[in-house]
């Protein structure tokens, strides 16, 4: 019986070997954790279509939306650690909700880092008749305290978290004003003057600002936009180190062999170094990070750094769902 279970055990870690050197010899599924025609959505095909042709075999993208991304991470936790389903995610659905969301997986332990992708700051916008300076609207908000208001996607969202570390750092106070259909009501109700600010991600804000419709203060990033070079970072312009970025990357369920890692991983970086990537990618307002940071290693490093930087903050604010 023994000897059974041995040759038994050998059989199946022989195929598995087999299997990962093989990979990948069918389709490959990339669940976006969103709806489609969000920011998450247009760069997963975008990479999704490049990849493809690197590795021979389609990566076909699967929607599966709820509970701010959670159901569709879970259904990638419960898959076959084989390599041919993984997960496309980004700031808010890893980091924020990791921090609020009671679910039956683990962020950390039951996946493995694949590759980090782009990078979206979010920028400090308000309507028009705002003082025109960051300093001058810290000013004013410290002069009236509460009156201001800032649009956010709900409690937890990447607006709301990205406006509490804003009023940590900078000692002021205004009202959270949620929105369900999210960003694009925020930017129109800040356009129309029916709250005062918000504080978004770049794709969401850059097509208002550069019609002059909204006023642009800050980039919330150590180093100046590629698409808006002429907006300053939050370190010029008077609020240093109020850095909000939503960052993508790739996981695979745990288990999933090193070597089909790093080959999903090899791909997802030479679709990154692509020059027609780049570009599609830079219309978007997103910001390739350096090939040395786009590994399944640094993105495990970043995560595990950008999770020591965000749970104390949202924790110490007591964000509630909605």
């Amino acid at each position: 019986m023994k000897r059974l279970l041995a040759i038994a055990c050998l059989t199946a870690a022989m195929m598995t070997v087999a299997a990962a050197q093989t990979y990948p010899s069918r389709p490959i599924t990339m669940v976006v954790p969103f709806g489609a025609g969000g920011p998450t959505d247009a760069l997963a095909r975008i990479l999704a279509q490049r990849m493809s042709q690197t590795l021979g075999q389609q990566v076909l993208i699967e929607n599966v939306t709820g509970a701010a991304g959670t159901l569709g991470i879970g259904r990638v936790a419960r898959a076959t650690p084989d390599g041919y389903t993984l997960v496309i995610g980004n700031w808010a659905s890893h980091v924020v909700n990791s921090a609020i969301y009671k679910t039956p997986f683990g962020y950390v332990n039951d996946f493995e880092p694949v590759a980090r992708l782009s990078g979206n700051p979010y920028i400090i916008v308000g309507k028009n008749a705002l003082p025109k300076t960051l300093p001058e609207l810290i000013a004013w908000l410290k002069a009236n305290p509460d009156k201001a208001t800032e649009g956010t996607g709900g409690a937890g969202s990447g607006q709301h978290v990205g406006g509490v570390y804003f009023q940590k750092v900078t000692g002021t106070s205004f009202t959270f004003v949620p929105y369900r259909a999210g960003s694009s009501d925020v930017m129109r109700d800040v356009v129309a003057g029916h709250i005062d600010l918000s504080i978004d991600q770049a794709i969401s804000a850059l097509p208002y600002i550069r019609q002059g419709q909204l006023r642009a203060f800050a980039v919330a990033d150590s180093k100046r936009l590629a698409a808006a070079p002429d907006i300053p970072t939050v370190d010029e312009a008077g609020a240093p180190g109020v850095y909000v970025v939503a960052w993508y990357g790739m996981w695979m369920p745990k288990g999933t062999p090193k070597n089909v890692v790093a080959r999903f991983s090899a791909a997802a970086q030479e679709a990154l170094a692509d020059p027609g990537v780049k570009e599609k990618l830079a219309g978007l307002g997103q910001d390739i990070p350096p090939p040395e940071m786009q590994t399944e290693e640094a993105l495990g490093k970043h995560y595990k750094a950008e999770i020591d930087k965000w749970w104390p903050i949202i924790k110490a604010a007591n964000i509630k769902l909605d």
